[in-house]
Order: C-alpha cells, then sequence, then structure tokens
C-alpha cells in the first residue's frame, strides 16, 4: 500500500452519521469501530463513571439477543474479538473479524447500541463488578498512582476525576438515569463509524444505513466542562501505604491535541520515553540502576493537556530518584537536544507509525479517531512530513514552557509522611 496514495473515503449520512473507511490489501481481516463523542469529561459529578458503566451494560443483552453470552458468541464463534473502552472525551466499541463475516459484526455492535435492555438485574449485577474494578486499582499502587496525579494536577476538574468513577457515584447510578444518558448522548451526530481491511467502503455506508440510517437525537446532550491551569506552585501529594517498593508521578500541564505543536510536544515524548534509548531509560535505569520501571507519557485533551513520568524504585532511592528525573527536564529544556538525537528521535516515530499501521484495527482506529478528534483524516505521510518539520529550537522553546517549577507536581504511593523534604527535589 502506497503511502502517496494511502485510500480513506467519508460519506455522511442524512442524520450526521459520520462512516470513514481505510481498505487494505492483502489482509482477510476487517475491524470495525463505532466511536462515539462523549466520555468522562460529559459527567455530572454525581453519576461520575456513568459512561465506563454503560459501556459494559450495552454487553448485557438486546431483544434479539437477550442472553449476554449470545452478543460475544456471535463474534467470537467466528474467531473474531469485541470489545470496548471508555475514555474522557470518547467511548468506542469495537470487533475484528474474518472480512466474510464484517456485515455480521456491523449487525451485532448497532444490536447494543439501539436495543440493549439495561436491565435493573444485570445492572445491580455489573455495578458489583465495576466497585471491584474500582477497588482493585486502589489496591494496585502501580496503577493507583496515574490517578493520583491526575487528580494532583486538575483537582475537581472533570479531567482529573476516575473514569471508572468512584464507589460512592456508581452507587447512585440507576436505570433511568443511564437511560436517559444513553439515549441524550449516543446521537447521530456524534458518532464516526470506521472501518478498515478487506472490506468495501460503499458496503459499509449500505450498512450504515440499514442498521442506523433513522436514529435521531434525543434531547440536550451533555458537554464537556471546560479545564484550565491554574498552578502557580508545586504540588504534592503523599498516599501512606506500606509497600516494598515506592511509586511515583511527576507531572505538569501541558498542551491540548488542538494545536499543531502537539507534533512537538510528541517529539519530546519520544526523546525522553520512547523505548530502550530513550534519555529516561538509558539515564535513571541503565546508566544509575535507580528504579525498575520508567517512562514517560502526554495525555493531551481538546482544552488542556498533561505530562506525567513514572518510575518504580525501592524505598530508600526514592529522592535520587526524582532528583534524576527532575534533572532529565533540565536538561531537555536548558540544554536542548543534538540534531542527530533529534533526527534518530524522528525516525523512531515514523518507523513506528508505519508499523503501527499494519493491522486493520490499527487502521480503523487510525481514519476513525482522527475524524472524531478534528474533523479530517490525514494521511501517514501528512503525519511524517509533521514528525519530520519538527526543529531543535522548536523542542527546546516547548521544554522552556513546560518544564517550570511552579508547574511541577508529584504523586508518591509507599511510607512516607513528611513532604517537606521531597518539596525541595522538585526544583527545575
Amino acid at each position: 500500500m502506497s503511502l502517496a496514495t494511502y485510500p480513506y473515503a467519508k460519506t455522511v449520512l442524512d442524520n450526521g452519521i459520520r462512516v470513514v473507511s481505510g481498505p487494505m490489501t492483502g489482509v482477510r481481516s476487517a475491524s470495525l469501530i463505532f466511536y462515539y463523542e462523549v466520555g468522562s469529561r460529559y459527567e455530572d459529578p454525581g453519576i461520575q463513571g456513568i459512561s465506563h458503566f454503560l459501556e459494559h451494560m450495552l454487553f448485557k443483552g438486546t431483544e434479539q439477543r437477550p442472553d449476554p453470552i449470545m452478543i460475544s458468541q456471535a463474534v467470537e464463534s467466528v474467531g473474531g474479538i469485541l470489545n470496548a473502552a471508555t475514555g474522557r472525551e470518547s467511548t468506542n466499541y469495537w470487533a475484528k473479524v474474518p472480512s466474510t463475516h464484517f456485515a455480521m459484526a456491523f449487525d451485532v455492535i448497532s444490536d447494543i447500541l439501539r436495543n440493549s435492555l439495561i436491565d435493573q438485574t444485570e445492572l445491580d449485577k455489573e455495578r458489583s463488578v465495576i466497585i471491584e474494578e474500582i477497588r482493585s486499582i486502589f489496591d494496585s499502587p502501580e496503577d493507583l498512582v496515574h490517578d493520583v496525579i491526575d487528580e494532583v494536577i486538575w483537582g475537581t476538574q472533570s479531567v482529573g476525576r476516575p473514569i471508572a468513577g468512584t464507589e460512592d457515584t456508581v452507587a447512585a447510578i440507576d436505570t433511568a438515569r443511564m437511560k436517559s444518558y444513553w439515549q441524550r448522548n449516543y446521537r447521530p451526530d456524534r458518532l464516526v463509524i470506521a472501518a478498515a481491511g478487506d472490506i468495501d467502503h460503499d458496503e459499509t455506508v449500505r450498512l450504515a444505513e440499514r442498521h442506523l440510517g433513522d436514529l435521531q437525537p434525543m434531547g440536550e446532550p451533555d458537554q464537556a466542562e471546560h479545564s484550565a491551569s491554574l498552578q502557580d506552585e508545586v504540588r504534592i501529594r503523599l498516599v501512606e501505604r506500606d509497600t516494598e517498593q515506592a511509586h511515583l508521578c511527576i507531572g505538569m500541564p501541558a498542551l491540548p491535541y488542538s494545536t499543531e505543536r502537539r507534533y512537538v510536544q510528541g517529539t519530546i515524548e519520544a526523546i525522553l520515553s520512547s523505548g530502550m534509548s530513550s534519555r529516561l531509560f538509558q539515564e535513571i535505569r541503565e546508566k544509575r540502576g535507580l528504579v525498575y520501571s520508567v517512562y514517560g507519557y502526554f495525555r493531551p485533551y481538546e482544552d488542556v493537556g498533561q505530562g506525567v513520568i513514572y518510575a518504580g524504585t525501592d524505598l530508600e532511592r526514592v529522592p535520587e530518584a526524582i532528583a534524576a528525573i527532575i534533572d532529565e527536564l533540565r536538561k531537555l529544556r536548558d540544554d536542548g537536544v543534538p540534531e542527530d538525537e533529534l533526527q534518530r528521535t524522528k525516525e523512531l516515530r515514523k518507523g513506528r507509525l508505519l508499523m503501527g499501521l499494519e493491522d486493520s484495527r490499527s487502521v480503523a482506529s487510525w481514519v476513525g479517531s482522527q475524524e472524531l478528534t478534528y474533523g479530517e483524516i490525514k494521511t501517514p505521510e501528512e503525519v511524517m512530513d509533521e514528525i519530520e518539520a519538527v526543529t531543535a529550537r522548536e523542542v527546546q522553546t516547548l521544554a522552556d514552557e513546560l518544564f517550570q517549577t511552579k508547574k511541577l507536581s508529584l504523586a508518591l504511593i509507599g511510607p512516607f509522611s513528611d513532604d517537606a523534604a521531597l518539596r525541595g527535589l522538585m526544583e527545575l
């Protein structure tokens, strides 16, 4: 498949549903993803977690498939995979099947999205499952610390709340609230249907028309809460636990995805954390032997973003690990990135982009997520051009904006109760 002629197509149905596709040659699979522009940022605080709860409930039976096992069996009986995921700004439902069963997969997903029963008995059972899921995160320091750093950076703003909600908010969700939320927000104008693999775009559009062409909006949808970074001093949150290792995150506000400088931010992420040759891995794990795990990521949203570096280390080495991470941020900010390292990073990013598009589900995600997020789909070649255009000066300028002492936050889980000594380590 030539990058210069990377094929994708888009059709908008009369009711506003967007159908996008990326046909692929040489594959026998077909992937289908239904993206809804709604997630945990759209929730009232009193029903926090309802997007995630609803995602679970839509697999619990329909009029056509009243037993939940009928839903999974329909896809798995042909060797396919069926799943879903909830984020802060979107929720998606997907299937990957042999292409000869593409129409069946479309029927199954459309059925659960339109005709799920939301039965009270099933809702109560699934509520218990979700509460156990919440508790399992609380019992896993390596996972919990990422929720804690979100809250430290954003406080009570929606981007700082756990996607799964809390035990109290999940306990407050009943069938009436869930059905109302479902009807208001699973609207045709918020839906992108993405298909890729051994598929035909026109046939995908016909299936969308058949199953969802008559879908109409019901009521006023919920809107995402606007967020803003108001931080002007170091923030530290200690979660005291009797653990054998310490788990920490250092974070800071960052750029949203709505800026073209997201390509510069992505380059900073790669310099710091992409692969075993990255700065964090080489300096903090390989050279200093301070941690058993270290990595970083940027998480951009429409209006804000955040950067996070995670490390897991021995209890007595926490101060040294924090100082080492801060030192790496300082070096990138003050010294910049040499041209040879920048070029290696660009090649790494481009290579991983290309390798990531060898699978039909990856291509469906590529076309669907871009359409949902930006309203347009760039080819891999166009994105690689954006990556290649990033300059060392742009990297250092953005690092100077992001890596400032007053913008830093620390979340630490372990047997620690005094943050005074740690605060002094957070100086950039």
